[in-house]
């Protein structure tokens, strides 16, 4: 099963990562913990911080990011 990614917007975390519980299948098949480590070395896109428990990413930044590993 593979998850539609919006063509535009905002991601969440456990959209990105998946989430077993909710049965949403992973975009980029890594740990939180190696998705934040990720964050903070440049490797992964930078998150927007809308409100103080809430972080998203851009779509186009996540799909860009898909983009580049599979090519």
């Amino acid at each position: 099963m593979q998850q539609q990614i919006p063509e535009a917007g905002f991601l969440r975390v456990k959209q990105i990562i998946g989430d077993s519980k909710r049965g949403l299948p992973p975009l980029v098949p890594v740990s939180r913990s190696t998705w934040w480590a990720g964050v903070k070395n440049g490797r992964f896109p930078k998150p927007l911080k809308l409100s103080q428990g809430v972080t998203v990413w851009r779509v186009e930044d996540v799909r860009a990011l898909i983009e580049g590993v599979q090519s």
